[in-house]
């Protein structure tokens, strides 16, 4: 039996620029400007109990919190198309209606909203209108 230890196996076996690709994006975090200002993710970073002594930490959340926001936009725009688009087969398709749908804008609705929403485990649900 080999009188080497599994640690010393392991340190072997592992590149030495292990921390290097992490302390490089570090770097990074300096320079980038989030979507999310740095204030406004302190301000809820704190009113929730958490005080971020490091700003690339901030900024770290930030990047998190502008991909979530993200995904649950281009989820709502997917639902959006889709709904938009079955409802323009149902009204028939000629050409002009064809080239009407590839050129439309789109609205963010609540009504693509909540399922996308729901995806996240966020229920919404719409308030009550009062005439």
């Amino acid at each position: 039996m080999n009188n080497q230890s599994f640690d010393d196996k392991m340190d072997e076996d592992v590149p030495i620029t292990l921390g290097q690709p992490l302390s490089d994006f570090l770097l990074q975090l300096e320079d980038y400007t989030p979507t999310i200002p740095d204030a406004v993710t302190a301000y809820y970073l704190r009113s929730s109990g958490f005080e971020p002594k490091d700003p690339r930490l901030l900024r770290l959340i930030s990047i998190a919190a502008q991909k979530f926001i993200s995904d649950i936009a281009n989820d709502a725009l997917q639902h959006c198309k889709t709904r938009t688009s079955n409802s323009g087969a149902s009204h028939g398709s000629n050409s002009k209606a064809a080239k009407g749908i590839k050129d439309k804008k789109y609205c963010l609705t609540m009504e693509d909203l909540t399922p996308a929403l729901a995806e996240f485990g966020i229920v919404i649900k719409k308030p009550h209108y009062y005439v």
